[in-house]
Order: structure tokens, then sequence, then C-alpha cells
């Protein structure tokens, strides 16, 4: 008997895909939550109201693709505009969410305060130590730039505001002080 063995990517996807889910349902669905099992990781909640579905062609070889546009509410932040989802509707990661616990699913979530980060931090030791060098200066600061995001949980601290974010350049303490005992004792002389 010969032993069978599998060859090629797995993955830990648990649904159907979109096509699957639209195309069973009384006006392809709009209207109705569905939730990809990869965003239940989160507490907050994660899910997507379908409001437009529009069929593709059957395509010659793959999987059946569909376009949906959804409302899309993400670790408890709802995005202000229709997000279309369309590249990953092939995916067997869509579950859809019963009439019944509709509610549950899509609850109410107050947002924690986003993180307000300090406008300056130090330069890392040895581009410091390159600066002081180059211009004289003897506490160099970098300015603060973040990209804004849709989640926007940090943002810079307005002038005159403190931040609720200390950040240092120093290494810190180690997760495991004990791998560094023998770093730093009295070598042989």
């Amino acid at each position: 008997m010969s032993k069978i063995q599998l060859v090629g990517r797995t993955h830990d996807f648990k649904g159907k895909t979109l096509w699957e889910i639209v195309g069973n349902l009384k006006n392809f669905g709009v209207g109705r939550v569905v939730v990809r099992q990869m965003f239940q990781r989160y507490p907050e909640p994660s899910y997507m109201r379908i409001t437009k579905v529009e069929a593709l062609p059957v395509p010659a070889e793959g999987d059946r693709k569909v376009k949906v546009w959804v409302e899309k509410t993400f670790r408890g932040r709802t995005l202000e505009k229709l997000v279309e989802i369309h590249s990953t509707s092939y995916k067997t990661d869509y579950l859809l969410i019963p009439k019944n616990k509709e509610a549950e699913v899509c609850r109410p979530f107050k947002l924690p305060e986003p993180k307000i980060l300090p406008q300056t931090i130090e330069f890392p030791p040895l581009l410091r130590e390159f600066i002081k060098k180059e211009t004289g200066q003897e506490n160099p600061l970098l300015t603060m730039s973040i990209e804004s995001s849709r989640e926007k949980t940090y943002r810079v601290a307005k002038d005159g505001e403190t931040p609720t974010i200390q950040v240092s350049m120093s290494l810190g303490q180690p997760a495991s002080p004990n791998l560094y005992k023998h770093m730093f004792a009295d070598s042989p002389k």
C-alpha cells in the first residue's frame, strides 16, 4: 500500500468563500452580516455588513470571485467609506452570522483613547554621536512623525499637551537577565 504525502501550503481558514455565502442568500445577502474567521482573534468586534453585490464572470481556471461592498467594522472601529472586497473573496474564511446573533456580534464597543506620543525623541546612540560631531549640538532630538492610519490608535502630542507614552532609546531591562550575567563579569587578568 502506498503512503500519501500532501504537498503544498496549508491554511487555517474555517468557513466558506464569499461567493458561496452570497449566492445562497435572498437578494445576495444585502443587509446581512459576515465575519472573517481570521479577525475573530481580536477582543474588539470585527464584522462586515453587505451593502452591494456584483457577480463576476466565471474564470477559466481558479476560484470564483465576487465583488462585494461592505460597511466594515474592524477592531471596534467602523470605517467611514464602503470597502470593496474583491481580491480576497475567494478565501474560505467567511462566516455568515445568523439574524438572531447579529446584535451580539455587532455590539457597541467603547473605543480606547488614542495613545499620545511625544513631539521629539532622542536619536539612537551611535547616530547621536555622529550628529554631535557634525553639528556641535549637545543633545540633538528627532521630530516625531507618524503616518496616519485608519485605526488611529496613536498620535503625536500637540503643543502644551502631555504625552501618555514615553519613548527612550535605551535597551531597558532584558526579559531574561540570567542570559547576560556573565557578560559584564570582570575578565581574568
